[in-house]
């Protein structure tokens, strides 16, 4: 892909003057400053390549690199062009054994490539010739709008993207100096996929067919499946020795790097993080509610090379003595953009508060009992009446038919009094004092 048209020719010898470059010597003609080039062509004291934000780690695609090229004169130098590539690119290979001159295998894919020429002689003219002294050459060009892959080294292959500046030379060999960059596809762990909770069971017996010593199970799940650097995975798990042999359960994350090249595979696994439980004796029982396993600084996943892939996962397993161990491997995505913890926790927080309540049902009736009837608990004349009346303390002679658990019953659910401005018994306020709510 070329991007030539974002530095046009015009532009650049306008910022080629600006910066104090010279196209042939004071008082020369076009062929004398040729010629004098050819004759001489001068000794480039450095070439160096800076970009605008030297801070910015990576880019991501759409995004505008722009930087400058730095050129230091110790004499006239004489170039046919100068100019900047950009390259992106894919590789996988590996050879039969060492000090071969070609891989047996190799695959390449390639992903950027621009070239901009940022100084050239003038029309007609082969040379131009730059004075003695500091030259800046300005760059700016735009990555691609389609998604670009993650950079990555390993072992077998790696995905790299660089810029360098190409100094050419009449007769001497071409001088060039090189940065890469670094790039990074976006990935968000915000994703429905990427929040699904993932649940594995499995069951191993212990012994050989004729002398077994019990089964261990193990179950394990985790609330997501997509998590960034930096985050730690909570991870629950239920472990059941039923076997005569002491175990240890422990986890592990796993970087699973698959290259791709001439029909050959390769695979490389490397473990990255882990953790260990407790010993489970023999018939005990242990549970893991939530424990932590932080994730390290890795590269995310990559899912979109089509001769490189970085897979991860999360292995819980179980390890026992003279048995192969018993392992849970539940997938992971490894993305950059961190989970936001919105709307996002529906299975995991309903099976935990499912949990945390449960209590909840051992101390409540299924159906709540009705509140008393207004019949019941007032006199049939005040109830036809509905004026409110102060119960009056039981007699002497009704003590003996009337327990006094009635008395308070009837009591308790009384009726307020009505309500009205006037005060029933203005004992405490004078005659000629007017008394008023306001509502």
């Amino acid at each position: 892909m070329t991007v030539a048209s974002l530095c046009s020719r015009p532009r650049l010898r306008a910022a080629a003057d600006l910066f104090g470059v010279a196209e042939s010597p004071s008082g020369m003609g076009g062929e004398a400053g040729s010629a004098a080039a050819m004759g001489s062509e001068g000794r480039v004291k450095s070439l160096g390549l800076v970009f605008e934000d030297e801070s910015k780690g990576c880019y991501s695609s759409g995004e505008t690199v722009a930087g400058h090229v730095l050129l230091e004169a110790a004499e006239p130098v004489a170039l046919r062009a100068l100019r900047l590539e950009a390259h992106g690119r894919a590789t996988a290979a590996w050879g039969p054994s060492a000090g071969t001159a070609a891989p047996a295998s190799a695959s390449e894919v390639e992903y950027l490539n621009v070239r901009l020429r940022l100084r050239e002689p003038p029309a007609g003219e082969g040379i131009l010739l730059l004075q003695p002294g500091k030259h800046e050459f300005p760059f700016s060009f735009q990555l691609p709008s389609e998604p670009l892959v993650t950079s990555f080294t390993g072992k077998y292959g790696s995905i790299q993207y660089c810029v360098r500046a190409v100094l050419e030379r009449p007769k001497a060999s071409d001088q060039s100096v090189k940065r890469e960059i670094q790039v990074i596809r976006p990935m968000d762990v915000n994703t429905p996929a990427l929040l699904t909770p993932v649940l594995k069971t499995e069951e191993k017996m212990v012994g050989c067919s004729f002398f077994t010593s019990g089964p261990v199970s193990l179950s394990a799940k985790i609330e997501r499946k997509g998590y960034c650097n930096g985050e730690a995975i909570p991870i629950y798990a239920e472990i059941e020795n039923c076997s005569s042999r002491l175990i240890v359960p422990k986890a592990a994350i796993f970087q699973t790097q698959t290259y791709l090249a001439s029909g050959k595979t390769k695979t490389v696994r490397h473990m990255v993080a882990h953790v260990r439980g407790n010993h489970i004796a023999s018939g005990s029982t242990d549970s893991w509610n939530g424990k932590m396993l932080k994730i390290p600084p890795v590269t995310p996943s990559i899912l979109d090379c089509c001769i490189i892939r970085v897979d991860y996962s999360l292995a819980v397993y179980i390890h026992i003595p003279g048995a192969k161990k018993l392992m849970l491997e539940l997938p992971l995505v490894i993305g950059t953009i961190p989970y936001n913890g919105i709307g996002s926790r529906n299975a995991s927080v309903a099976s935990q508060f499912s949990m945390d309540m449960s209590w909840l049902t051992l101390t409540l009736p299924e159906q709540p009992e009705a509140p008393p009837n207004y019949a019941d608990v007032v006199s049939e004349e005040e109830f036809s009446r509905h004026v409110p009346t102060y119960p009056q303390p039981p007699s002497s002679e009704g003590e003996a038919c009337c327990p006094m658990f009635a008395c308070i019953q009837e009591f308790r659910f009384q009726p307020p009094p009505l309500y009205s401005e006037v005060d029933p018994h203005p004992t405490d306020v004078e005659e000629s004092q007017t008394v008023s709510f306001i509502l």
